[in-house]
């Protein structure tokens, strides 16, 4: 589709494709739309946050939301939880405290420089007479270092603590961020948000958006996008979260792009991802920011002591990938939707950009899977598969 036809199905109407297969594009008054993150809310509807704007990076990026509510045949209007004018707004975390507050956490970066982003976090609030409105108040920034990023949702941990995984954008004094020292943290709060210390993954460089899982008995795995796009990196921690080994590379292509992975009711793992890395095409591109026409006359950081990201390998297809043991391997993969994945420019109006990524899925309770993703980043598109997708599948 070229981006004026997916605009015009940009309505939130829930629409059969296939037996048990139910899809939308969210409503969105925004040409670029990204990052889409699915959680539920306590009276069972389902919000879907993402980042809106003009192009990644501007300063008119900002993040949305949409509800769809408890049998509600659309995605509610798309509405705007924040609106800095200065830095633009990224990778929204949706969090339900165990208090019952709820919590929107995002990042905010001034244009390309990763390294200077900040985290906020504000209280959100849902209108009583209508289901489908949600509003955030202002916030704050959160007391961590700049450079701190988010992408995957707060765990709770035994002992109350809150876990935010991170990944750190490192500065390096007069360069400019390109990644090539990015590692991955646990930000901590022992306070219920009040305050926070940050934790480092040991060994963690490349290893980014650290996604974990619960396995049971105080054990976590996580699963990490990797910056060289070669492979889906895991680590472990067997004393609750406290601490992590050193990520290592499991049998799933990473192509430097965004992944998400929780448990299945069944016992297994699931992570949603784009099964291809940099071995399986030769696409490039200069840097994530290449097309912001910054004046910075910096260099890029220099990646001695670091690694060398790969940016531009293309981001399809959207696979959920099924892992028996604990994610050390994922030999059951379903593709959801394939194409051509092309993500040399972030532009979404002129049609060059045809990827499918960051992906986020939640299973129901009643066995459903949900989906989110970027579409061509013009568009959030939404799949719901019905109970029984593991045999059934998505689409070849």
């Amino acid at each position: 589709m070229e981006p004026d036809d997916i605009a015009a199905r940009m309505t939130g109407a829930l629409v059969q494709t296939d037996p048990g297969r139910l899809e939308a594009f969210l409503p969105s008054p925004k040409v670029q739309n990204h990052a889409a993150f699915l959680a539920w809310l306590p009276d069972g509807a389902l919000v879907c946050a993402w980042f809106g704007g003009t192009l990644e990076g501007k300063s008119d990026i900002s993040i949305h939301a949409s509800v769809l509510p408890p049998g509600a045949s659309a995605w509610g209007p798309a509405q705007p939880l924040s609106g800095d004018p200065q830095r633009s707004e990224q990778n929204p975390v949706v969090f339900t405290a165990p208090d019952g507050g709820l919590w929107l956490f995002h990042t905010a970066q001034p244009a390309g420089n990763q390294d200077e982003c900040r985290i906020r976090m504000a209280r959100l609030h849902r209108d009583p007479a209508d289901p489908t409105r949600i509003a955030a108040e202002e916030g704050r920034l959160l007391d961590l270092p700049l450079g701190c990023f988010i992408r995957a949702p707060v765990v709770v941990r035994g002992d109350g603590a809150w876990l935010l995984p991170i990944f750190r954008c490192v500065q390096r004094p007069g360069q400019r961020w390109n990644g090539s020292h990015d590692v991955a943290a646990v930000g901590v709060s022992l306070d219920g948000g009040a305050t926070w210390a940050l934790e480092e993954v040991p060994g963690s460089i490349g290893s980014v958006h650290m996604s974990p899982v619960l396995l049971g008995d105080g054990r976590y795995a996580a699963f990490y996008r990797r910056r060289q796009a070669d492979f889906v990196h895991r680590s472990e921690s067997l004393d609750g979260g406290r601490s992590w080994s050193a990520p290592e590379p499991t049998d799933v292509p990473n192509n430097n792009s965004s992944l998400a992975a929780i448990r299945l009711a069944s016992g297994e793992v699931a992570v949603i991802c784009n099964p291809a890395s940099a071995a399986t095409s030769p696409d490039r591109r200069a840097s994530l920011y290449d097309e912001l026409g910054e004046d910075d006359a910096r260099p890029d950081a220099d990646p001695a002591g670091g690694c060398a990201p790969v940016w531009g390998v293309p981001r399809a297809p959207v696979a959920v990938c099924l892992s028996s043991d604990g994610g050390r391997s994922f030999p059951r993969r379903i593709v959801i939707e394939d194409g051509p994945g092309t993500c040399t420019s972030n532009d979404s109006t002129d049609g060059r950009n045809k990827e499918m990524s960051y992906p986020w899925l939640l299973e129901g309770p009643d066995g459903a899977l949900h989906i989110a993703y970027t579409y061509h980043r013009r568009a959030i598109r939404y799949v719901r598969l019905a109970p029984g997708w593991t045999t059934t599948g998505g689409s070849a």
